[in-house]
């Protein structure tokens, strides 16, 4: 399951990430944009955080992989959001998901344990 999401996710950071190069650039600030790319970057960098988890031989609360994803979906969503809608409040969510993402990673790395 964690493997089958991160792929999917790692394809939709590359989709977003070719409308940003390519369909947003002619209609949004140069700093929207910029913040497109944010969302993008960490929204490919946890895809490949649960495709590299999900590949090891170790094994962590499942919480750790919840958290990670909820985190990236307020995260990068809420900033794809204030992209395209043009609502610089919506960046007050932001951090919400980053601190998600920063407890699914420590939860992962107090949680694993090697498998048998």
């Amino acid at each position: 399951m964690m493997m089958r999401t991160g792929l999917w996710l790692l394809a939709l950071a590359v989709i977003f990430g070719a409308f940003g190069a390519h369909g947003l650039k002619a209609m949004v600030t140069p700093d929207r944009l910029e913040t497109w790319d944010t969302a993008v970057r960490y929204h490919a960098w946890m895809s490949l955080l649960l495709i590299a988890l999900s590949g090891s031989s170790f094994q962590f609360s499942s919480w750790a992989y919840r958290l990670i994803v909820v985190g990236l979906l307020i995260f990068s969503g809420s900033l794809y959001l204030l992209v395209i809608l043009d609502v610089g409040l919506l960046g007050a969510i932001t951090p919400i998901g980053g601190v998600f993402m920063i407890a699914g990673i420590v939860i992962a790395s107090i949680t694993s344990r090697k498998e048998d």
